[in-house]
């Protein structure tokens, strides 16, 4: 459908967010799933004895993907009620079924229960690219497990680690989002029919106080939609705590998103590594050499959107007067659904990135080999000492040796001879060649490529087991 320029167009809409996310959080999906609520209402109180035809069943059940929009938007605009206005437009196309129509319902019977629906399948959603994208750098840490790169602390220069193990941080941190989604997921429970302020009392009037049928009415909704339970207790709405929890984990994958991110945009500024760069993309409007990174630049802006909008549930939970009051409405409407569909396109975005990881491999070995005489000088040390050389006299001849060397590179742009001084001091007797020896990168590496091995065995392919299939990386839309 086209688009109006000329009014505001959401960038979750327009540039951002997946078609499948936009669809659950879209007006179609809210309303087939509240008659498809309407539906579980109705046949689990006729299972309990109310006399409900199965004829009026069937007819709400051929309205389900049927709505008759202009119907509920002119209604609305008559009572000012949205639920009541779908309520009349359902009864306009089932008038057999328009007497039990919501029959003991408050509006937050559908509202209420349809947001945990919605929220379930989104967190499934979500679940299966983040799984996509721990597929994507799990295969690149083992790749890489054991390419010696520079490790920084305080982002100065370290000891060494290996790509491939800096990527298995980035991993582990994303094995724990997947479960705190996963977890937040599984937990989910139904509203349930609770009635107005939680009582049940409009029920309880129903069934004439028969409390064993008003329980059984929601667990029978509760399996028709899926769910094992409905929430034990409550007032009008679910607690807004659960809002708050799951836009926690939400916010969750998007710090260690922009950890990624911007992990990336440093190294790619280092030229050790680079996000995907498309034959016809343009870096820079002004500069045409630069190649700018851009989808991590965008990860790391949409990931901060979705950090502050996890307050957003947090201080509605924290403000619901007594069994519920409607200032949380407006609200939730915007902050959840936008911290789903922000974390989507994040989602999107570092599919695409880290399915096109770049490694520059002589950029990382000469930046290794400037800083290794420095790491290297207790090795050399210790096999001077082992010679016969006197430990505490050699340590002030590196530490003389290592400074000067330093101001050479740092005050006259020299290369680093750090090297080249201790092989030339007689003290040390150790040749160029003994010297050479204890140089090579993977030796100051630990256990780096066995601990990625390690991960990834125990950790992200029992993970990564549970999926069948996973989502490929798409083209950005943008």
């Amino acid at each position: 459908m086209e688009r109006n320029r000329e009014q505001y167009n959401s960038v979750f809409s327009t540039r951002y967010a997946s078609a499948e996310m936009q669809y659950l959080f879209s007006e179609a999906f809210k309303f087939k799933t509240w008659r498809r609520l309407w539906v579980a209402l109705a046949r689990a109180e006729q299972k309990q004895g109310l006399p409900i035809r199965d004829e009026q069943i069937a007819e709400m059940e051929a309205h389900l993907e049927e709505i008759n929009y202009a119907v509920a938007e002119a209604r609305e605009r008559e009572v000012r009620h949205d639920v009541m206005a779908h309520v009349y437009a359902f009864g306009q196309q089932c008038p057999q079924a328009e007497p039990i129509i919501h029959l003991g319902a408050t509006s937050c019977y559908v509202g209420d229960n349809t947001d945990i629906i919605i929220m379930r399948e989104a967190c499934r959603l979500l679940r299966q690219k983040l799984a996509a994208v721990i597929a994507n750098l799990a295969a690149f840490a083992d790749e890489y497990r054991e390419m010696p790169c520079l490790a920084y602390t305080h982002l100065q220069p370290a000891q060494l680690t290996t790509v491939g193990k800096r990527a298995a941080i980035w991993l582990y941190e994303l094995t724990l989002d997947h479960a705190e989604l996963k977890y937040r997921e599984d937990t989910l429970q139904l509203l349930g029919s609770k009635g107005t302020t939680g009582t049940q009392a409009s029920f309880m009037e129903l069934f004439h106080g028969d409390s064993e049928k008003v329980r059984q009415v929601e667990a029978d909704i509760a399996a028709e939609m899926g769910f094992s339970a409905c929430v034990p207790i409550s007032g009008q709405t679910y607690s807004r705590k659960v809002d708050a929890y799951l836009l926690a984990a939400l916010s969750g994958i998007a710090q260690s998103a922009s950890k990624f991110a911007n992990d990336l945009r440093i190294l790619q500024s280092f030229e050790e590594m680079e996000e995907p760069f498309e034959k016809n993309q343009i870096g820079s409007s002004a500069m045409p050499y630069k190649r700018n990174p851009m989808r991590s630049e965008r990860i790391c802006a949409l990931a901060r959107y979705v950090i502050t909008d996890s307050l957003n549930p947090a201080l509605t939970a924290s403000t619901q007067w007594m069994e519920r009051t409607l200032d949380d409405s407006a609200n939730k409407r915007i902050a959840v659904s936008e911290a789903f569909l922000a974390v989507d396109a994040i989602l999107e975005i570092w599919r695409n990135v880290s399915a096109g990881l770049v490694v520059n491999p002589l950029v990382i070995r000469r930046r290794v080999l400037e800083k290794l005489p420095f790491m290297a000088t207790e090795n050399i040390l210790m096999r001077a000492v082992e010679k016969g050389g006197d430990r505490q006299a050699l340590h002030e001849r590196l530490r003389v040796h290592s400074h000067a060397a330093a101001a050479a590179v740092k005050q006259e742009g020299k290369q680093n001879d750090l090297i080249e001084r201790i092989a030339a001091d007689a003290s040390f007797g150790l040749s160029r060649a003994e010297i050479d020896s204890l140089l090579d990168p993977k030796l100051f590496t630990g256990r780096s490529a066995e601990q990625v091995t390690e991960f990834l065995q125990e950790t992200v392919h029992p993970l990564l087991a549970a999926y069948d299939s996973l989502p490929q990386a798409g083209e950005l839309r943008v």
